[in-house]
């Protein structure tokens, strides 16, 4: 158990420093991380770079 209230802050901020970082999708062409869900033509998933108009699957 955390000694004080500051080191309970800063145990919380890293695990929503890695879990930010986890759940972030990078585009593959530019590496922006302006990416957006899409439905496939088959139904499937299918992903578009809002930023340089990249999409892959």
């Amino acid at each position: 158990m955390p000694a004080s209230i500051l080191e309970e802050v800063d145990d919380l901020l890293d695990v929503a420093q890695t879990r930010g970082r986890a759940t972030l999708l990078d585009c593959p062409s530019c590496g922006s991380v302006h990416v957006a869900q899409v439905l496939g033509d088959n139904g499937g998933i299918s992903y578009v770079c809002t930023a340089c108009g990249h999409s892959w699957s």
